[in-house]
């Protein structure tokens, strides 16, 4: 991940987004993200790497590297798999301190929480939650 951030990072995925007017454009975007995931294998699936309150299956695993954080991650929903991406491309290769000191905003900035499920809603807020539980054992 480049060095400018998880501000302009969400900033990047915003301006990707706000290319399309169309709704169905931008879930096909959320789709071709979550296909291009570099999933967690089959084996890593862990009940312990799972997150609680989706609508499907997510599982999320992080490593600490005494520097940066490294978040891998699945599920079995294409959707969802495309929310995780976002979530990746925000969140991996930060430290803890990144991680935890800047709000994600990209959600409300592209208009995402008024277009999903609410349990679809709730699963991803919970899969933010998780990322900086996970930052928050490393400050």
């Amino acid at each position: 991940m480049d060095g400018n951030g998880i501000a302009a990072a969400q900033a990047h995925l915003a301006g990707e987004f706000q290319l399309f007017d169309d709704w169905m454009d931008r879930y096909q975007l959320l789709i071709d993200l979550g296909k291009a995931l570099d999933s967690l294998p089959e084996a890593e699936r862990s009940e312990a790497l799972k997150v609680p309150g989706c609508q499907s299956q997510v599982w999320l695993k992080s490593e600490f590297d005494g520097r940066l954080m490294h978040y891998r991650a699945a599920s079995d929903a294409i959707i969802t798999s495309g929310l995780i991406a976002l979530l990746l491309q925000v969140y991996s290769e930060r430290t803890p301190q990144e991680i935890l000191g800047t709000p994600f905003t990209l959600a409300s900035e592209i208009g995402l929480q008024t277009h999903l499920s609410p349990s679809r809603a709730n699963g991803f807020a919970n899969m933010v939650k998780r990322i900086a539980e996970e930052a928050a054992k490393h400050v």
